[in-house]
């Protein structure tokens, strides 16, 4: 029974280390050399691209391979550029994102699991015009480097699709051919390069 005592205690320990000193390591986006960007189905035949500006992001994590990586990444949904003014006003209005009433996108994942090699899965709650949703996407982690002028850094895609009518992004229009103007699906590819905080 004592033996027993002492085993729970120093799991207990551990336990509240790990909850205490866990993912100390916190790393910002070097926008200069990273993207949030879309795309999606145009007239049925292309597809229109877009990127937003405007974001920032809380990530943390200790393991080389990012296998504890916890992510909070918040878009400033007016940055949305596809490079036409008039465009990008009508997608800032409430036919689509209503910015007035709905300024940000938030990504905040749960769940960052290892596939295999530099394949990953990307599971977290994305909160779009009002509506939260748990989505899964793919990711590949491009690894760690140390250089003497650029520090620590390492890189990530992310990759997937989202049906923009699930978070009530509904506005289109019937071609007289056939087909609308603008697709369900939004096509995401999110490219991030991560720079290591250095203690003060």
């Amino acid at each position: 029974m004592k033996n027993y005592l002492k085993s729970a205690i120093r799991l207990f320990a551990l336990i509240l280390t790990t909850i205490t000193f866990g993912q100390e390591a916190t790393w910002t986006i070097d926008k200069s050399h990273s993207s949030i960007g879309f795309d999606i189905d145009h007239l049925v035949i292309s597809q229109t691209e877009g990127t937003f500006n405007e974001y920032d992001a809380t990530i943390k994590a200790d393991a080389s391979d990012f296998s504890d990586a916890t992510f909070d990444i918040t878009i400033q949904a007016a940055s949305v550029d596809t490079k036409n003014e008039r465009r990008d006003n009508h997608l800032r209005n409430a036919d689509f994102f209503n910015v007035e009433k709905y300024p940000t996108i938030n990504f905040k994942v749960t769940e960052f699991k290892k596939v295999e090699g530099k394949k990953y899965k990307v599971i977290g709650l994305f909160t779009m015009h009002g509506v939260t949703k748990e989505v899964v996407l793919d990711a590949i982690f491009g690894g760690l480097i140390t250089h003497p002028s650029f520090g620590t850094r390492a890189g990530l895609r992310i990759t997937g699709a989202l049906n923009r009518y699930d978070f009530g992004l509904k506005y289109n229009a019937a071609m007289e051919a056939g087909g609308y103007i603008l697709g369900e699906e939004v096509r995401i590819d999110c490219r991030l390069e991560m720079v290591k905080q250095v203690k003060a």
